[in-house]
């Protein structure tokens, strides 16, 4: 199998496995448990806090535990919305929010809050006058993610915070995608809130953070017991979180080599690609990216098609999110970087891994470029590729 979606999960690395079997067999009580047995697991899970943080760059008492990145992500603009209605009911969203946010803001939009979707340039980047221009007094939260997970463009957050800042308002961006990909301390792009996931580096599905600014105003969103600060009820995911703390450091031990490794394999991906088949768009390639990720637009082309015939040669990409899989319409994504439908419908999304070798890149170029002029030879689309 050639496994080239990274993006949607990654397998979980062999030390993190190691790390986590004691407390799914041995070590497995409940860390809010008083006794020794309940412990011992609350001590795994404060040492895996207090080593995410240390990475992260903030202080543990600034992490809180959830199952996932949707999780978080809903902790933050429901919690922020919630423990601000009293100064205003405004929200600022990017346009190309993962669904986690944009659905979350839709939900936010039927309890008569109000959202504005600022618009990006054609390369996929925040339109910052645009996000600017749409801070009101009303104004309580902005969310715009740290990088896209359908083209890998990095975001100007540190930009976009400032001008929150500026206003009083608080900023959230989800940096599930960026995490261990990208040099530097999350906490040090200036969120007061950020999103990140453990199975996007290489640790198991089931844990994720959100760091929350010391002082930064937010509710709880679920009720129950007294875990996580009181912000997050339910017991906590000892192994799960025992294998997030593994990943993240795992992550950032070579983070730059290994970034500079995948971004010559990707753009040895575009060069041939683009080479070897005519009409063919590399999305955001003008923009700053993450080193892993490359959308490809193909003219005359189902890029559902092109993902069944690339799985038929044990290759895996995606049309986009994994998250959007099923979804009736075209990535709103591509949509608004000013993709046509028949565009967007004919992108796919290439994500390259620890695993990725050159010889794995050269294997799917030369099945793409046969997929490709096989579909196009059958495609009824109009004005299709001769």
């Amino acid at each position: 199998m050639n496994y080239l979606d990274y993006s949607a999960s990654t397998p979980v690395a062999p030390r993190v496995f190691e790390a986590m079997l004691p407390f799914l067999q041995e070590s497995w009580g409940n860390p809010s448990s008083p006794y020794r047995f309940g412990n011992k697991a609350r001590t795994a899970v404060e040492r895996a806090r207090k080593r995410i943080a240390g990475h992260l760059g903030c202080r543990p008492t600034e992490l809180v535990f959830c199952s996932s990145g949707t999780e978080a992500d809903n902790l933050a603009l429901r919690g922020v919305a919630h423990a601000l209605r009293s100064k205003g009911n405004h929200i600022v969203v990017s346009a190309i929010e993962h669904h986690a946010v944009l659905h979350t803001c839709k939900a936010l939009e039927a309890e008569e809050r109000q959202v504005t979707y600022v618009p990006v340039t054609a390369d996929g980047v925040v339109d910052l006058d645009a996000l600017g221009g749409s801070l009101r007094a009303d104004t309580v939260l902005v969310s715009v993610m740290h990088a896209n997970n359908e083209t890998g463009v990095i975001q100007p957050v540190e930009e976009i915070a400032g001008l929150a800042h500026r206003r009083g308002v608080v900023f959230h961006t989800d940096a599930v995608q960026s995490a261990g990909k990208l040099a530097g301390m999350l906490a040090g792009l200036g969120a007061d809130l950020v999103t990140v996931s453990a199975h996007k580096l290489y640790g198991p599905k089931g844990a994720a953070a959100l760091y929350v600014r010391q002082g930064t105003s937010i509710s709880p969103v679920t009720t129950g017991g007294a875990q996580e600060l009181g912000l997050r009820a339910g017991t906590e995911n000892v192994a799960a979180i025992v294998g997030f703390a593994e990943a993240v450091a795992l992550a950032f031990e070579g983070v730059d080599a290994e970034g500079r490794r995948q971004a010559q394999l990707r753009n040895r991906l575009e060069q041939e690609v683009t080479a070897a088949i005519r009409a063919v768009r590399v999305n955001g390639a003008r923009a700053q990216r993450l080193p892993n990720t490359s959308s490809l637009s193909f003219e005359a082309v189902d890029g559902e098609s092109i993902v069944l015939g690339l799985d038929m040669q044990g290759i895996c990409v995606s049309t986009g999110s994994a998250c959007s899989t099923g979804e009736p319409e075209p990535s709103h994504v591509l949509r608004s970087m000013g993709l046509s439908r028949e565009e967007a419908q004919g992108t796919i999304r290439v994500s390259l891994g620890h695993e990725t070798r050159e010889q794995d890149i050269d294997y799917t170029v030369r099945v793409l470029a046969e997929t490709v002029a096989r579909l196009r030879q059958i495609s009824s689309v109009r004005g299709g590729v001769e």
